[in-house]
């Protein structure tokens, strides 16, 4: 008797089980296969904040979740469809959030007296009321991963270290998903290790089979590939690749070789690793001692005449920022990418938060005005990041990029870009010496730039205030408020090279919603959704947080109420209110380490909009 294929426009899965039983590298693979396929997807990885937090407790419970559709989809999902959860703490931290009779696949295997105990559980909730309105399929998972890897030399442990693949197939099976991609990448992954290479070949096409097998599902899943979408190749990309692929494109279109001076930071510390592997793209890749020495390296070498780049995080950048002002005075390009994370202090180092914003615009000793972007999604860091380029060598200033570790570790469809598509921004070091000063500026107000050992240009630039032309250290008070007033207005240059941000909605709305960052994905679903059902509501994006883009004005003129969802306690719009005091701004703030959902948005926005009825 076949099984039933039930279609589906989309489906939310998560992964949940300890650090040590491989949901990351679960999902991953289930998010490579699926883009394979064709369908769009959005995922959300979530890690534990310690290092390793014990094992199976509610701490160390690590995540992974994957919504995958038929159609544009803008966020990793809401409530999920299913949950695998791989023992007690990751069922009862997950559980509240299925949707109301979906399915959850627990591994009884992990469910003993003392699992419990570790999860804080004084009760078995496979055992009492605590999973009635769902879909419950128990199956030991432990034992199914022992029995297909009979008659293996690998010891006990090792062999449950392969439980994950098993699971990996059963929900392959279950949503129609072919498992060639993921035995071609353990081939590769393990060339070394034949062993490995079985095993989990093994347990992956013994959990494929264990759901038609065993029929222990009601049907079989089909999501159908995505037909709409624009002609292209496409790859499925994370955050922090598209951040470091940007970064290479953005140095070589400026016709730079790119150098990165940074220290491995959690969420940032993939960019690094990332650039590291491209040397044959002319990358140059340093991990020093310290945060302090990698944005240093990175000024040497735009003095050097390479494009300096540094990464970091909140704390990092906190390290960094005597040395940004160094480059602000300096006056030499220099991309900084910070790649947010929930604070203060080392605070919640794998969660969510947009709390950086004021550092990036603000956080400096004296003056010492940085142009500010902000990325919107994994595929949004490339176009970011060959962005913050262009600005950070057409204007001979530090830029700072932010990312946050929603979007560094989710993943979704990228389009590639056409190089010719790509619009060059060429360097042109000054290499004529007569007539020549370090701080004689272009029309834009940037500096010449010209090599160390380049004939007849020897020049001054350091730390100390310089002469408005010759770069020799200068006390007069006048010429220091010069440069000062200089280097800001240099920075407000920078909006008359920048669009104005695409409004979304009807004209002269009740609500318009501004967003900034990730959250992006959660008001583009609800704000559209919320709009085919009549509301009036619009919406808009910032990617330049400072100097900000020209012509919101009159699109913050056109509304009735501004509301700006963020991941901290209003910092957007603290600084919109400096800016533009003549509206009003509210926020609607969330800082608990997690990504806004598009419901909870909806709620917001209907709430608002009942109150100006």
């Amino acid at each position: 008797m076949s099984t039933e294929v039930i279609r589906q426009d989309d489906v939310t899965i998560r992964f949940a089980g300890d650090s040590g039983d491989g949901m990351q590298l679960t999902g991953t693979q289930f998010t490579d296969t699926t883009a394979k396929v064709g369908n769009d997807l959005a995922t959300f990885p979530d890690f534990p904040s310690e290092i390793r937090a014990p094992a199976g407790t509610r701490a160390g419970v690590s995540g992974y979740q994957v919504h995958f559709s038929s159609s544009d989809i803008y966020t990793p999902g809401d409530a999920p469809d299913v949950l695998v959860a791989m023992n007690p703490a990751a069922l009862i931290i997950n559980y509240k959030d299925i949707k109301p009779g979906g399915i959850i696949l627990v591994n009884t295997g992990s469910f003993q007296a003392n699992d419990l105990k570790k999860a804080q559980l004084d009760s078995n909730p496979l055992e009492d009321d605590t999973l009635s309105g769902y879909r419950v399929i128990e199956e030991d998972i432990n034992q199914r991963t022992i029995e297909a890897l009979e008659g293996t030399e690998l010891s006990k442990k090792d062999v449950l270290r392969c439980k994950n693949f098993y699971t990996l197939g059963m929900m392959y099976w279950l949503f129609h998903r072919p498992i060639d991609p993921t035995l071609d990448w353990l081939e590769e992954k393990f060339k070394s290790k034949p062993q490995l290479i079985d095993a989990n070949c093994r347990a992956l096409k013994a959990g494929y089979n264990h759901g038609e097998l065993l029929r222990l599902f009601q049907g079989r899943y089909e999501v159908p590939k995505v037909t709409d979408a624009p002609a292209g190749t496409y790859r499925n990309i994370m955050g922090n690749q598209s951040v470091a692929i940007g970064l290479v494109a953005g140095a070589h279109l400026a016709g730079l070789k790119p150098f990165l001076g940074s220290y491995p930071i959690t969420p940032a510390t993939d960019i690094l690793q990332h650039m590291s592997v491209l040397k044959n793209y002319d990358v140059i890749t340093c991990q020093m001692e310290d945060e302090i020495a990698g944005i240093c390296t990175a000024i040497g070498a735009s003095y050097a005449g390479h494009l300096g780049i540094t990464t970091t995080s909140g704390p990092g950048l906190a390290l960094k920022s005597e040395a940004v002002g160094l480059a602000c005075i300096t006056e030499l390009p220099l991309v900084i990418v910070d790649v947010q994370r929930a604070g203060p202090s080392t605070g919640l180092p794998t969660k969510v938060e947009q709390a950086d914003l004021l550092q990036a615009v603000f956080g400096r000793n004296s003056e010492a005005p940085v142009p500010v972007l902000a990325c919107s999604c994994p595929a949004d860091g490339f176009d970011c990041a060959v962005e913050a380029c262009r600005i950070a060598t057409e204007f001979m200033t530090p830029v700072i990029l932010l990312s946050d570790n929603y979007i560094a570790n989710g993943a979704e469809p990228w389009l590639l870009p056409k190089m010719e598509d790509l619009k060059e921004f060429k360097v042109e070091f000054t290499t004529d010496p007569e007539g020549y000063w370090p701080y004689r500026r272009k029309e834009n107000l940037a500096r010449d730039w010209a090599k160390p050992g380049t004939p007849g240009m020897q020049h001054r630039i350091g730390g100390l205030e310089k002469d408005a032309a010759t770069g020799a250290v200068s006390h007069d008070p006048e010429n220091h408020q010069f440069m000062v007033e200089t280097r800001l207005q240099k920075v407000l240059n920078v909006a008359d090279t920048i669009p104005t941000p695409e409004y979304f909605g009807p004209e002269n709305p009740d609500l318009l919603v501004v967003g900034w960052g990730s959250p992006y994905g959660a008001i583009r679903a609800a704000t559209e959704a919320m709009q085919a059902d009549g509301a009036s509501l619009g919406r808009i994006q910032l990617r330049h947080i400072y100097p900000l883009p020209h012509g919101l004005e009159e699109i913050f003129a056109s509304a009735k109420r501004i509301l700006i969802p963020e991941m901290n306690m209003g910092q957007l719009a603290r600084l919109l209110t400096s800016e533009m005091p003549q509206f009003k701004f509210e926020s609607f703030h969330k800082v608990k380490g997690k990504p806004f959902m598009a419901p909870e948005l909806k709620t917001r926005f209907a709430e608002i909009l009942e109150e100006m009825a």
